[in-house]
C-alpha cells in the first residue's frame, strides 16, 4: 500500500538490519507488550520475519517503509472464540520518524484493510496510560476511548493504566 508518507508491505528477508536499527530502542519497547524484546537483536528480527512469513494470505502484519527502509511495523491480530469478529491492532514506529503523521496514516490504511479483508466488526487497541502520543494516533484514525483499566499493566517495573480504544466497522 503506497501512502503519502510511507509504504506498507509484508515483511521480507533483508529487512533484518533496518528492523534491528529502529526496534532496538527502549522508547519503542517501553510502550509495547513484553513479547517485543529489548534489546532487539538480529536473532529477534530473523525470528519475526520467519514468523510473519508463515502467516499465509492475506497478510496480517506489515512493515512501515520510508525511503526503502523498514522503520516500523503495524499489524492485526484476529480474535478467537467469542472474540472471533474482533481484532487487535498494534503498531510501532522508529523514533526518527515520530511526529510526521506516518503512524496515523498507516493506522488508517490498515484499519480500512482489516475491515475490507477480514470478517470482523470491531478493531481495538490498548495503549499504556503514559503514552499519550499513541492515544492521539488512534484518535486521529477515528478510534474512540472506551475505557481505562486502572493499574492493568506492568512494564519495566512500572505499573500503569491501559487505555482501551475501539472502532466498529462503518
Amino acid at each position: 500500500m503506497k501512502l503519502s508518507g510511507c509504504t506498507l508491505r509484508p515483511w521480507r528477508p533483508g529487512d533484518e538490519p533496518s528492523l534491528v536499527r529502529y526496534a532496538d530502542d527502549r522508547r519503542i519497547s517501553g510502550n509495547l507488550k513484553d513479547r517485543f524484546p529489548f534489546p532487539y537483536t538480529v536473532a529477534d528480527a530473523t525470528a519475526w520475519i520467519e514468523h510473519v512469513g508463515g502467516e499465509g494470505e492475506p497478510p496480517h502484519n506489515f512493515a512501515i517503509v520510508v525511503d526503502g527502509a523498514a522503520v516500523g511495523g503495524i499489524g492485526v491480530e484476529l480474535g478467537r472464540d467469542v472474540f472471533r469478529r474482533s481484532a487487535e491492532v498494534g503498531y510501532w514506529l522508529g523514533h526518527p520518524f515520530w511526529g510526521r503523521g506516518i503512524a496515523s496514516e498507516a493506522l488508517r490504511a490498515v484499519t480500512d484493510y482489516a475491515f475490507a479483508t477480514f470478517d470482523i466488526i470491531r478493531l481495538e487497541a490498548g495503549v499504556f496510560g503514559w503514552n499519550p502520543a499513541s492515544a492521539r494516533v488512534l484518535e486521529k484514525a477515528g478510534y474512540l476511548l472506551e475505557g481505562r483499566m486502572r493499574q492493568a499493566v506492568v512494564k519495566d517495573g512500572r505499573v500503569g493504566d491501559r487505555l482501551l480504544y475501539g472502532l466498529l466497522r462503518p
